[in-house]
């Protein structure tokens, strides 16, 4: 493998930001110095950009396989990489849902030949799988997941009687959509009775209101905490659900997480009348109050992860009337630059976007010598050019369906260089053909 010396970086990690160099070797960061003058394959002149550890995903669905007309493995990897995202971790509902061990390494398999990116899949926890996930090996697969609200496919968890199962006998983590299925169901009979096929984008977070999300949420916080369980809250949309979390402990010592999504954190409400379907997401985008205090919850750790629900489905898809049309979007290209356009704006340090795109996603799978700049480390690192732009359009989107919710929009930043796994996989504005990443693994 080709060594890398990166010059003259201002080097963002464990909440510092200094000017250095990086000698990458056998996939390895070899050394952090002031001043590294050793000879490499690659030298790469970084005066005037930022060095941050790449981004590592934990929340996305790459379509692979069996519904491969919106995305795979190959695309959306390729995306994640041009977008900074060194590692991710891919959620089970595909078809068929992963809810055998062997559906899992069939997953693990595609991985390791088309991957661009560093990866890992979620187990799926069904009504009735709980011997087969009992099976999960902690050292090779993320963690479990759990629809406790349908989403996209068919894997809703509605059995109380299951859901104390996984979570009393289950020893690694457990991740969990929370939004409460009755709610959902009574607010659109009561939307239909009033609106029939008239339903409208805006009227989305009114049916997947916050009551939907606080009583499933806090049906799980109180489940994780009468078995001790290792919970995880994927894409908190509200400000009550915040208050479910602690701040006051390490995150290391924490037994439960949240995470939010860029989504939630760029759009609100008043965003469906022009955006309408293209931001339709479950949970869905809420009240500009809402938005305010999940950033709030990043800034002051009671979220502990920002990532990004990477969802697509096809522009025909997309387009159809509200009732009709899936929920979900294309987000791993743009989630580093949106966050650094956060930063431009003054709502949050690029320290804090490191700790919660990177180290803390490290910490809490429990990742193996990723997520940091430390010497024997891997290294995944992104460059960043905070001074020159990005304007996002079809031309030069890289997810299979071809569109995204940004489109239109040009950003203060963006990305030059992404590195993965000692492997220069994206660099000036092109994705490096021909390599893939490794399979995480978890100090469990």
């Amino acid at each position: 493998m080709a060594s890398i010396l990166i010059k003259s970086a201002t080097i963002v990690n464990e909440g510092k930001s200094f000017e250095g160099d990086l000698l990458i070797k056998d996939g390895k960061i070899e050394k952090i110095g002031s001043s590294i003058n050793l000879p490499a394959d690659t030298l790469i002149n970084a005066e005037g950009l930022h060095l941050l550890p790449g981004c590592i995903d934990d929340q996305v669905h790459f379509r692979e396989p069996g519904l491969t007309h919106k995305a795979d493995i190959f695309t959306e990897s390729r995306a994640a990489v041009a977008g900074g995202i060194t590692s991710f971790m891919e959620m089970p509902n595909t078809l068929p849902n992963t809810l055998t061990q062997k559906l899992l390494a069939d997953k693990y398999d595609i991985a390791s030949k088309t991957s661009a990116a560093n990866y890992s899949f979620f187990m799926g926890a069904g009504n009735d799988n709980l011997e087969e996930v009992l099976k999960t090996d902690s050292r090779n697969v993320c963690g479990i997941k759990v629809f406790m609200g349908s989403s996209t496919g068919n894997m809703l968890v509605d059995n109380e009687k299951t859901l104390e199962g996984i979570f009393s006998k289950t020893p690694m983590l457990v991740a969990v959509h929370c939004e409460d299925e009755a709610t959902i169901r009574a607010n659109f009979a009561n939307f239909k009775a009033l609106y029939g096929d008239e339903l409208t984008p805006e009227m989305h977070p009114l049916i997947r209101n916050s009551d939907a999300c606080y009583k499933s949420s806090s049906f799980a916080v109180q489940l994780a905490k009468k078995h001790n369980t290792r919970l995880h809250i994927l894409h908190i949309s509200t400000a009550r659900e915040t208050q479910l979390f602690d701040n006051s402990i390490p995150l290391s010592e924490k037994r439960i997480t949240a995470e939010a999504c860029i989504h939630h954190l760029w759009f609100s409400d008043k965003d469906y009348p022009k955006k309408g379907n293209w931001i339709k997401w479950n949970p869905a985008i809420k009240s500009g109050e809402d938005r305010q205090e999940i950033l709030n919850a990043v800034l002051n750790d009671r979220i502990d992860i920002i990532a990004t629900d990477h969802a697509p489905h096809t522009i025909e898809e997309k387009s159809q009337p509200y009732i009709k049309a899936p929920s979900g979007g294309p987000l791993v290209q743009h989630a580093l630059i949106v966050m650094l356009q956060l930063f431009e704006q003054g709502k949050i340090s690029l320290e804090k976007i490191v700790q919660k795109m990177a180290h803390n996603p490290a910490i809490c799978f429990q990742i193996e010598n990723r997520g940091f700049i430390r010497e024997g480390y891997w290294a995944d690192v992104v460059l960043v050019d905070l001074a020159k732009p990005t304007e996002v359009n079809r031309e030069n989107l890289l997810s299979k369906c071809g569109w995204s919710p940004f489109e239109g929009l040009i950003f203060s930043a963006s990305i030059h260089t992404t590195i993965v796994s000692g492997r220069i996989a994206y660099r000036n504005g092109q994705v490096v053909e021909g390599g893939v990443g490794e399979r995480l693994l978890f100090e469990r």
